[in-house]
C-alpha cells in the first residue's frame, strides 16, 4: 500500500514551491508527471526543473500520458470519463513501481482550485491516503502581478469558468469576477464597455504577459496576443479578472 501527496507547485516558478512543498519532493520515493503531447512538452520539463530545485537526489520518475477529453455526451459526463480514464493511467504508472511507498504528483498551481487531483485520487482502489500541500493559485499571482486586490473593500468575489460565463453570462450581483479555464476569451460574449479587465498569460513564468484596461480598449489586443503566445509556446494558460465599471 502508498500513500499520496499532492503537491501544490505554482503557476511555472520553480520559486513558487513551498518550503513544505519541496519537503513533501524531497520524501517521495516516485513522482508521477503527465505529459500531454509533445506540443506541451515544457510542462513536464517544468516540474522536472522543479524536481531538480529542490533535492539533490531526484526521486524515481513514472510519466503518463493524459487522454483526450471527450464530450458527445455533454460536459460532466465527458469529465466524468476522462477522470476515470486519468486514475487508471496513475494506476497503471504506481504499479510499474512496486517498491514506492510515497508517491506525489506535482500540481500545477493549487489541488483546491479548478483542479480534479483529488477526484481523480478518490477512484483509485485500494484507496490511498492522500495529503494535500497547498501552492500559489493562478488567481493569487494575477493580482499580485498586477497588484490590485481580488476584492472591493468588504465586498465578496466570484470564481468561474470560462464556461459559465459563455453559457450563463455575468454572474447575478456580482461585482468582481475571477475566469479560469477559459480556451474561447468568453469575455466576448458580454457588453464590453461595462468592464474593466486584469488578464494573465504565463503568470510567475519569465514569459509573463499582463494586460489591464477597459475591455472593450485591450480585448483585441488581448485575443491577438493571446493567439500569438499559444502558437509560439504550443500552449497557453491564463486568467483574468473583470469588475465592472462605475459609471
Amino acid at each position: 500500500m502508498f500513500d499520496l501527496t499532492l503537491i501544490g507547485i505554482g503557476t511555472g516558478n520553480p520559486d513558487h514551491v513551498t518550503f513544505q512543498g519541496a519537503q513533501a519532493i524531497r520524501s517521495a520515493d516516485l513522482i508521477l508527471i503527465p505529459r500531454k503531447g509533445e506540443n506541451k512538452a515544457d510542462l513536464a520539463g517544468l516540474r522536472e526543473k522543479v524536481i531538480a530545485q529542490v533535492t539533490d537526489t531526484p526521486p524515481q520518475i513514472a510519466y503518463f500520458d493524459i487522454p483526450k477529453r471527450r464530450s458527445e455526451d455533454g460536459y460532466l459526463r465527458g469529465v466524468d470519463e476522462w477522470h476515470d480514464t486519468i486514475a487508471l493511467r496513475w494506476r497503471e504508472a504506481i504499479a510499474a513501481h512496486p517498491g514506492a511507498q510515497h508517491v506525489a504528483l506535482l500540481i500545477w498551481g493549487d489541488p483546491s482550485l479548478y483542479d480534479s487531483s483529488l477526484r481523480i485520487a478518490a477512484r483509485l482502489d485500494p484507496q490511498p491516503t492522500t495529503r494535500v500541500i497547498p501552492g500559489i493559485t493562478a488567481l493569487q499571482a494575477l493580482t499580485a502581478a498586477h497588484a490590485i486586490p481580488i476584492n472591493d473593500l468588504g465586498a465578496p468575489y466570484i470564481v468561474t469558468t470560462g464556461r459559465r460565463i459563455r453559457d450563463e453570462g455575468w454572474p447575478d450581483g456580482a461585482s468582481n469576477v475571477a475566469v479560469m479555464l477559459d480556451g474561447e476569451c468568453s469575455f466576448q460574449h458580454l457588453q464590453m464597455a461595462d468592464y474593466d479587465i486584469w488578464w494573465g498569460a504565463y503568470v510567475g513564468m519569465t514569459e509573463e504577459i499582463l494586460i489591464n484596461g477597459p475591455l472593450i480598449d485591450v480585448a483585441q489586443s488581448i485575443l491577438d496576443i493571446r493567439a500569438t503566445a499559444r502558437a509560439d509556446h504550443g500552449w497557453i494558460m491564463d486568467i483574468y479578472l473583470l469588475k465592472k465599471r462605475v459609471i
